[in-house]
């Protein structure tokens, strides 16, 4: 059966990259979103948004979700829809609304299409980690407790149990996968964005100051949608319905800033002292063992293509850095 992947979620950063890297392999993409501004398409590809159909469908609607995915021919689900750190904390039943009942009727979708679609990869977050003070010194395994801090950790939670008990009720096939900090072209919201606002302010010449600090463990965005993309078609190999932490580079802000600043000489980007209470490294080698080697840009080379293609971007007129940075 030829693969079809639907992607929930499709206009966001990572969904983005997914359409995008899908469309470069030639893969069958049925991409869905409430929304309607393909600005990140553009960003990445100007011919996305003409190669690829959108169809508006709300990740909490059962009935509509499964419409598409019978209608469509979907043999893969990548649930990447979700309301990020802060604004689930603005809007706490929105919040829980889309990021815990929108994965149940994903997870619910893919039992009702249960010869059609053979494997879904959703997203969590290392949110469901608590401070790293909470841990032992060193790398997050993936089956460390979790002590989530926010709204949003706790639903991510929340989703990786829910698949576990759809796996084990029904036999859903399903992977999880944990990103830590995404940085890169089409990351322009939620909390860890702010290094890449950083990147697009140097590439305008406008300064921006970073609004947190200390170590995290940085992953390029390419990288993780490239991962969501092999755990999607990997789900259906005989393993757990598993959620797993994506590989990362740990640096300081301080490092960031000085690369961003190699990149573009007078660049005015500068950042706090205060970290996340998030975990600033994690241990990849369980999601290694379950996909293999996957694609890990350096954080030199990741930067680098970021501010060059937001200047590529910018002189072409495909992106305003003011609707991102403010007038």
């Amino acid at each position: 059966m030829e693969e079809r992947v639907l992607v929930t979620g499709a206009l966001g950063c990572i969904g983005s990259w997914v359409v995008h890297l899908l469309h470069q392999r030639g893969l069958g993409i049925v991409a869905t979103d409430l929304g309607d501004d393909r600005q990140r398409w553009r960003l990445l590809d100007p011919g996305l948004e003409a190669a690829v159909p959108l169809h508006h469908c709300d990740v909490t609607d059962l009935d509509s979700l499964s419409h598409v995915i019978a209608e469509q021919g979907a043999t893969r689900l990548v649930h990447l829809a979700a309301l990020q750190v802060p604004f689930a904390r603005a809007r706490p039943l929105l919040g829980a609304r889309v990021n815990v009942e929108g994965t149940t009727a994903v997870l619910e979708a893919a039992r009702r299409h249960a010869e059609q679609v053979r494997g879904t990869v959703f997203a969590s977050s290392v949110a469901v980690y608590g401070p790293a003070d909470r841990y032992p010194s060193g790398p997050l395994a993936h089956d460390a407790p979790p002590a989530p801090a926010t709204l949003y950790g706790a639903h991510k939670l929340c989703d990786e149990w829910l698949a576990r008990v759809y796996a084990a009720d029904w036999g859903v096939r399903s992977i999880g996968l944990r990103p830590l900090t995404v940085y890169g072209p089409g990351r322009d919201q939620g909390v860890t964005s702010s290094p890449t606002v950083g990147m697009l302010a140097a590439a305008a010449g406008r300064p921006h100051h970073i609004a947190w600090g200390g170590d995290s463990g940085y992953a390029y965005t390419q990288d993780v949608a490239a991962a969501f993309i092999a755990a999607a078609l990997a789900a259906d190999d005989g393993g757990p319905a598993e959620t797993y932490n994506l590989p990362v580079e740990t640096a300081g802000m301080h490092e960031v800033v000085d690369l961003i600043q190699a990149v573009a000489p007078g660049a005015q980007v500068d950042a706090a002292e205060e970290g996340l209470p998030f975990a600033v490294a994690v241990d990849p080698s369980a999601v290694v063992a379950r996909l293999g080697p996957l694609p890990r840009t350096p954080l030199r080379d990741g930067i680098a293509s970021t501010i060059a293609t937001f200047r590529s971007a910018i002189d072409d007129g495909r992106l305003d850095p003011g609707s991102i940075l403010g007038a």
